[in-house]
């Protein structure tokens, strides 16, 4: 006659098959509250396989500014309170709303589509000091905003940046602070173990600053040119922007040499998103946006643009 299993004997039978079906589950699970899964093409699937990280799938780019029209229409918009920040900003979510392909993140080997446009932007909380702390300010970009009403949502952000307070950023690395190293790791691993299995809630996401459409980096605000940006394994952020300073630059047009303020933008990009040629489209349109500022920004909302 078989003998009943004790409470430790089925323990050891019971959990291990418990555990296994709920990894099975978790790996089901494909929604998410930032995106939606796409369906791609078995090609592009596979490169989530042989380049699963953001570090193998990086594309450098750059691009260059004729800013003859733009420094003008800045010192024009400069009382209001706008500056290429501004700028860089207005021209990122355009190009973003017009070629949308630019708007998705892999996460878990899985491409998935943006549900808002998020850009986040990072600065100096006392501009010209070497030892300021360096602050982000995430914003999401709603349809139907104008250029105006951006200038006036990002000098709130700033200006709570560099108020001295203490923000929900700032205590939050605090407490993360407190804890000793091994602690840390262990946390670290599993907010990359929830986020791979799409279980980090919503509010964490929307309130993460890595957790957005794109980075921008203005270094031309504190005299320098643009460096190369890596893209953060943290968080699901595809897309750089590093903005240098105005520089005169001799260039060639209408086959004379001729002098011209010229902007230099050097892009990063996840290759895994989408491909060159859509990735091209979008720095395009970034580049004639700040070409030509009043064009797109004086009257109506950045997007949709009006007919």
């Amino acid at each position: 006659m078989e003998m009943p299993l004790s409470l430790a004997e089925a323990c050891v039978r019971i959990v291990p098959c418990g555990l296994i079906a709920l990894w099975g589950l978790a790996h089901l699970k494909t929604s998410r509250p930032d995106g939606t899964l796409q369906k791609v093409h078995p090609f592009r699937r596979i490169m989530q396989y042989i380049m699963p990280t953001r570090s193998e799938s990086v594309v450098f780019y750059d691009a260059y500014v004729d800013a003859e029209r733009t420094v003008a229409w800045l010192a024009r918009v400069k009382p209001t309170g706008a500056d290429m920040t501004h700028l860089t900003l207005a021209a990122a979510n355009m190009a973003l709303a017009q070629t949308p392909k630019m708007n998705r993140f892999v996460v878990g080997r899985r491409l998935y589509m943006r549900n808002a446009r998020w850009v986040t932007f990072s600065l100096k909380r006392a501009r010209m000091d070497r030892e300021a702390q360096i602050s982000t300010v995430k914003l999401r970009m709603p349809d139907g905003e104008t250029f105006a009403e951006l200038v006036g949502r990002v000098n709130g952000g700033i200006g709570e940046e560099r108020s001295g307070k203490k923000t929900r950023g700032d205590k939050e690395m605090d407490l993360f602070n407190f804890f000793p190293r091994p602690v840390l790791r262990v946390a670290a691993w599993g907010m990359s173990t929830l986020d791979y299995f799409n279980l980090l809630p919503g509010w964490f996401i929307d309130s993460d600053p890595m957790y957005t459409s794109i980075f921008i980096a203005n270094l031309g605000s504190l005299g320098m040119s643009p460096g190369y940006h890596h893209l953060f394994e943290y968080g699901t952020c595809p897309l750089f922007i590093m903005v240098g300073r105005l520089e005169d630059k001799v260039v060639a047009r209408d086959g004379q040499a001729v002098v011209r303020p010229i902007l230099h933008l050097r892009f990063t990009y996840d290759e895994r998103i989408e491909d060159g040629l859509n990735a091209k489209y979008g720095i395009d349109r970034c580049v004639e946006i700040l070409e030509a500022p009043g064009k797109f920004l004086d009257s109506g909302p950045m997007w949709p643009r009006p007919a």
